[in-house]
């Protein structure tokens, strides 16, 4: 009886801790989403897609284990998707707003997306992820904060700054994916959708006040379609914190790489003379003989400053130094000795020793299919299907929607196709609790098996939704299996 009492007692307990961890608050947003033509961030006529009126969007300010509520209206005059970058949503696969899991907004209807955050604390941002939108605007920020039972392992900074940064075309992005891209390339970079500084085009340019003597944390996304960015503030060094929901061991930096999808906080101290600096983001794998000619400019302003921000631009890495972007991106680790959204910190993550059950080689490329430009995947584009792929699996067992299995996970078909493919994977029952991705390895060349023991991060590789590839780069993600990893 004593025995039977204390397993109810244990039981009681267990299920009133589990209930306080995922309860969270109610997040309710309404958006309409609709195109302006006034905005012209670089004087041009164009078409800018806001959302409620603002561009970027309104920022996502939430907590681990809030329910966000998301009442999108299309006031467009084409179909709309948003997607949240990274984004885990707690026992839920079916909001996450892509053309392989959600039907678009047709316009003038609405769709209220519902998800309960999950563990991450940290930087995100939100986008439209069909038909060539994100070039138009329509992104904004997402700020996943920490429970306050759970440290953070940085001093609380003065405020908090959100950049958003992207490539920026000068045309009508209609116009631009009308042609898939081919003959036009980004004209100019903005930060949180305002133009360069000092430039004669900009309507506008992004300025920040700090006071001297403070510690400000700046959370910079890529959210460009195109160009990879080194991101620098002139004469002040940065400290690495975190990279989309995750704590990295902190490491000094002058200049930080952000590839497009990318979102990064780091720690910036005022500890210069009070005076305005340049904040510099420059396209990377861009063949320019000014490689600052169309940098994203904003200026970091000292709230007792009398002196403007001029002269040259502080200079990054060669932006063709793929030695200097990959050493930085091998350098980040996850810091484990930090709660995160947990309170049980863990030691050095060895994933030396993980057995392999399938693996899948990844070549990009570019094609011509029936005269039309294509990027490719192992010589297969993809073609959006009218169903989505979950629903298509859920009510129709794939028939009619897609063909499964007949896309080559070794080698590339011998000539480009278009096709909607999807790829069994294998699964154990630990792996749908474990959506995160670990960095694992990349490097230069094509990739071998025995790239496993020489390129790979081993020892505490970084969790990305992310990461980066070049025309001469393998990009390598593992996802691991909880039931070998139960501290994950």
């Amino acid at each position: 009886m004593v025995a039977a009492l204390s397993r109810s007692m244990w039981w009681l307990v267990y299920c009133m801790t589990v209930c306080t961890v995922v309860v969270g608050e109610e997040i309710l947003l309404k958006w309409h989403v609709k195109i302006n033509n006034a905005i012209k961030p670089v004087s041009q006529d164009q078409p800018v897609i806001t959302i409620n009126d603002l561009f970027p969007g309104p920022l996502i300010n939430a907590t681990t284990n809030d329910n966000v509520h998301i009442s999108v209206y299309n006031d467009m005059d084409e179909p709309l998707l948003m997607t949240w970058n990274g984004i885990q949503q707690r026992l839920n696969s079916w909001q996450d707003g892509v053309s392989g899991t959600n039907c678009p907004i047709q316009p003038g209807t609405n769709w209220t997306y519902v998800f309960q955050l999950k563990d991450q604390v940290g930087s995100f941002f939100y986008f439209p992820s069909i038909n060539f939108q994100r070039a138009g605007g329509g992104f904004g920020p997402i700020q996943i904060n920490n429970m306050i039972v759970i440290d953070v392992p940085f001093p609380k900074p003065e405020q908090e700054f959100d950049l958003l940064i992207g490539d920026w075309y000068r045309q009508s992005f209609k116009d631009v994916r009308a042609t898939g891209g081919v003959g036009y390339f980004p004209d100019s970079m903005l930060i949180n959708g305002k133009g360069p500084y000092l430039d004669p085009l900009s309507k506008a340019h992004e300025s920040f006040n700090v006071s001297k003597g403070k510690t400000y944390r700046f959370r910079i996304s890529n959210v460009g379609n195109l160009r990879s960015i080194n991101f620098r503030i002139q004469n002040h060094t940065m400290l690495l914190v975190e990279t989309e929901g995750s704590y990295t061991n902190q490491v000094s930096l002058d200049s930080l790489d952000v590839h497009v999808g990318q979102s990064y906080s780091v720690l910036v101290t005022a500890d210069q003379n009070a005076e305005d600096y340049y904040i510099v983001a420059t396209p990377k794998w861009v063949n320019m003989t000014k490689p600052n000619a169309i940098a994203a400019v904003g200026v970091l302003h000292y709230d007792k400053s009398n002196t403007t921000a001029s002269g040259p631009l502080p200079n990054g890495p060669d932006p063709f130094d793929i030695g200097f972007s990959l050493s930085q991106a091998r350098s980040i680790k996850w810091n484990l000795t930090a709660g995160a959204s947990r309170p049980n910190p863990q030691g050095t993550f060895n994933v030396s020793n993980v057995t392999l059950s399938q693996t899948f080689v990844l070549h990009g490329s570019f094609a011509l299919i029936n005269g039309s430009p294509r990027y490719t995947v192992n010589n297969v584009t993809y073609t959006t299907p009218s169903t989505p792929l979950k629903l298509a699996d859920q009510f129709l067992n794939g028939s009619g929607v897609y063909e499964l299995d007949a896309f080559p996970i070794h080698s590339s078909l011998p000539t480009p196709v278009k096709g909607t493919f999807v790829v069994s994977g294998y699964t154990r029952d630990g792996w749908r609790s474990c959506s995160r991705m670990i960095w694992i390895g990349f490097g230069l060349g094509e990739w071998t098996p025995e790239a496993r023991s020489t390129s790979y991060n081993l020892y505490d590789p970084i969790v990305r939704s992310t990461v980066q590839s070049t025309n001469v780069g393998v990009v390598l993600v593992l996802v691991l299996d909880k039931t070998n990893f139960p501290n994950l």
